[in-house]
């Protein structure tokens, strides 16, 4: 059973998603529908310590446990929703037993000592947080000498559907519109580079992953659709709230969505980052 480490914290960071069981569910779907791009270029042989920031509900954590069968992971998350989630999800995991530890904490004050661990994993995290300079900076400090750290990153400018659909391009403005006001960053995955580079990494490298779908894979096409449509969606009470989006928006960007899902023409496009670096 993984040690979940008593709570230090009773508030939320604000999180453009929510943090419905939906959400749970939808977090732990894209993990895994996203595993082949996102570890392609992750290597942890030889490594024992790694600590995940912002490990969440532990969708990602199952997954490194899986593919990294030798790896010890200290996960680590403010909200206290999403590290209950993740203890529910990975408490009778086999892979878990002695592997893991989730505990909440400010990524941006990290309470372990200077060179705990021997990699970082950073996944869908930086897009979040209000400071992620400060972030990084204390992952490096708690790093050993060469290690290596992974942090893969949104990069929403690079969204592309055709046909055009109006309500759904406004309804992708107002969201990341939405996450900037909240303190979060949706193109930080194009940034990367330079904030690694300016907080002391060394060998810093990025690469840009892309889903690139058209007639040529219809089924795939689909599949990366209503992933999409999930991921569009699970914002909408949020925007909703804040005066983000109107009733008549979103039931245009759902007939959309529905047309597109049956246009043998579309075209799907979305690229994100992942930058690898040592200390």
């Amino acid at each position: 059973m993984p040690n979940l480490q008593g709570h230090q914290r009773s508030i939320e960071f604000p999180y453009v998603h929510g943090f419905s069981p939906v959400e749970q569910e939808r977090l732990a779907r894209q993990a895994r529908f996203l595993e082949h791009k996102v570890y392609q270029s992750i290597e942890f042989n030889n490594v024992d310590r790694v600590l995940e920031v912002g490990c969440g509900v532990g969708a990602q954590t199952e997954i490194l446990l899986r593919r990294y069968p030798d790896i010890r992971i200290a996960g680590i998350d403010f909200s206290e929703k999403q590290l209950a989630a993740a203890h529910d999800r990975l408490r009778d995991h086999p892979l878990a037993l002695k592997r893991l530890t989730l505990q909440q904490m400010d990524a941006g004050n990290l309470d372990f000592a200077p060179a705990s661990f021997d990699a970082a994993f950073l996944c869908w995290i930086l897009e979040h947080v209000p400071d992620p300079e400060q972030v990084l900076a204390e992952v490096r400090r708690v790093l050993k000498p060469g290690s290596r750290l992974y942090a893969t990153e949104v990069m929403n400018a690079a969204f592309f559907l055709s046909p055009y659909s109006p309500h759904l391009q406004q309804y992708w403005a107002a969201f990341n519109e939405h996450q900037l006001e909240l303190g979060g960053d949706p193109f930080i995955g194009a940034k990367l580079g330079h904030i690694l580079l300016r907080q002391g990494f060394r060998n810093v490298r990025t690469e840009v992953k892309t889903l690139h779908l058209d007639g040529r894979d219809p089924h795939l096409r689909h599949e990366v659709l209503q992933y999409w449509s999930e991921l569009l969606l699970s914002a909408t009470e949020q925007l909703l709230a804040a005066r983000r989006v109107t009733p008549d928006l979103v039931a245009g960007m759902k007939l959309e969505l529905q047309k597109l899902s049956k246009d043998p023409e579309l075209v799907f496009f979305y690229c994100f980052f992942q930058a690898t670096a040592t200390l």
